[in-house]
């Protein structure tokens, strides 16, 4: 039995046509799986982020906000407002874990949903009327039962759209006001009426995709408030911010949001980026460091079953100008060799005029392993016409021994953990150091980190 059918007698519980979507926004939620794994940490300034001069603030616990900490902020900014700031480093494999469970009580109430990263689901309520399901009633449900189970708080918002649900679990939150925690009431309902009134009250910086610098366009044309934005063309508008933007812009005035709930959206894209806390200096450190890069990637190729037809590499230098260069293969691989095979040739044809502080190692077209009719292992050492792909076939033998140790590599460290076998490329002076998919570096690197 659904535990949600019987808990629909709250009073004021809207209809599921008045409220279909519901928002689900877990607290701090990098932050508060720290504390949770160390109960020392409780009631201290907590950060998940990279420590050193070029990282940034990923989740901040209140207790860090009450300083003004944030998300996306530096952390040299983040220390300066409060130096007993306790910075993590982060471990996704955790957040992962607590991800998997909270989309299963999601799932509890109903499969129509879909989910915005590792802490954020929207979810479908129409399929419900059936059940005699109240929205209110269910989101108090199911925050209950995150609390209960995980031991993570969360906001819960319903609306008739994606706008005001994620609107609503931001109101549904804690706010910290003049240094001081205030408690949010922890599930809303955007009714009819508060619908107007937020459009009339809201700044632009409130609606979905306002970034900065869209915001600092919009507030040179005078347009600081919702309420103004509907009153402007929608072609005019385009002129500064683009067509697309123009249009889902005025529609979010006027309270209409078109977007569906989609479930089960496959990754686009699987990849792997590093900040190094020591810039890279020419091709030679590039491609050693692109090298860790790729196994991560096929790691993870691995671990979701797929193979990947293009393999695209992204160097990011000192004066912060970017360069990508993209392969699409006519066949699909996920072995570390190979992809790095690929990187290193993408790597070979940019120019390294500057130091690289950042290196980024993607691979896309996915195929299902069993749709891959050719799954090639390169040499790093072969040649061939097109540099994009130097790479060589090995004998029949080579490849099945070498894909039979390596699947036999990945099921130990799935049972044991990822440090129970290592290549040889992975050990070190402290010990086995295996690469994470968005790892230790994932927001920056700390001071003491220096690339191998």
């Amino acid at each position: 039995m659904r535990p949600f059918a019987a808990l629909n007698s709250l009073s004021e519980d809207p209809s599921v046509d008045e409220a279909p979507i519901l928002h689900v926004d877990l607290d701090a939620f990098f932050a508060s799986v720290e504390i949770l794994d160390d109960p020392t940490l409780a009631g201290r300034p907590v950060a998940v982020g990279g420590g050193g001069d070029r990282g940034v603030v990923a989740s901040a616990s209140y207790e860090a906000r009450r300083y003004g900490v944030r998300s996306a902020m530096p952390s040299v900014v983040a220390f300066r407002l409060c130096p007993d700031l306790v910075m993590l480093p982060g471990r996704f494999d955790r957040y992962e874990s607590y991800s998997r469970e909270f989309h299963r009580l999601v799932r509890d109430l109903t499969p129509d949903f879909e989910p915005l990263g590792l802490d954020e689901v929207f979810a479908d309520l129409r399929s419900l009327r059936r059940l005699g399901v109240r929205p209110v009633a269910a989101a108090v449900a199911l925050r209950a039962r995150i609390r209960g189970e995980l031991r993570l708080e969360c906001g819960v918002g319903l609306g008739r759209n994606k706008l005001f649900a994620k609107l609503a679990s931001k109101r549904s939150k804690p706010r910290v006001e003049a240094g001081r925690l205030v408690a949010g009431p922890g599930v809303v309902w955007v009714s009819g009426e508060l619908e107007t009134q937020w459009l009339d009250e809201m700044g632009v910086r409130s609606l979905w995709g306002v970034g900065p610098a869209t915001a600092a366009k919009l507030e040179k044309l005078g347009l600081n408030r919702v309420r103004d934005l509907a009153k402007v063309d929608e072609h005019t508008l385009a002129g500064h911010v683009g067509a697309a933007m123009a249009a889902t812009l005025v529609a979010y005035a006027h309270g209409e949001d078109l977007r569906e709930v989609v479930t089960d959206r496959p990754a686009k894209s699987i990849g792997h980026d590093q900040t190094f806390a020591r810039s890279l200096t020419g091709l030679s450190e590039v491609v050693v460091a692109s090298r860790a890069h790729a196994a991560v990637v096929a790691r993870a190729l691995r671990s979701h079953d797929r193979v990947a037809r293009t393999i695209t590499v992204i160097v990011r230098f000192d004066d912060l100008t970017s360069v990508s260069r993209s392969q699409t293969l006519s066949f699909g691989v996920d072995d570390e060799v190979a992809v790095a095979a690929v990187a290193e040739a993408l790597l070979s044809s940019i120019e390294y005029r500057q130091c690289v502080r950042l290196l980024a190692v993607h691979a896309s077209t996915f195929l299902e392993r069993s749709e891959n009719q050719m799954q090639l292992t390169f040499g790093l050492e072969a040649e061939s016409s097109d540099p994009r792909e130097r790479a060589a076939l090995v004998s029949r033998d080579r490849q099945i021994s070498h894909g039979a140790l390596r699947d036999a590599v990945d099921e130990v460290r799935q049972r044991f953990g990822r440090t129970a076998v290592a290549t040889a490329a992975e050990l070190h002076e402290s010990g086995i150091d295996v690469v994470t998919q968005r790892g230790r570096h994932a927001f920056g690197p700390d001071t003491k980190d220096e690339p191998r």
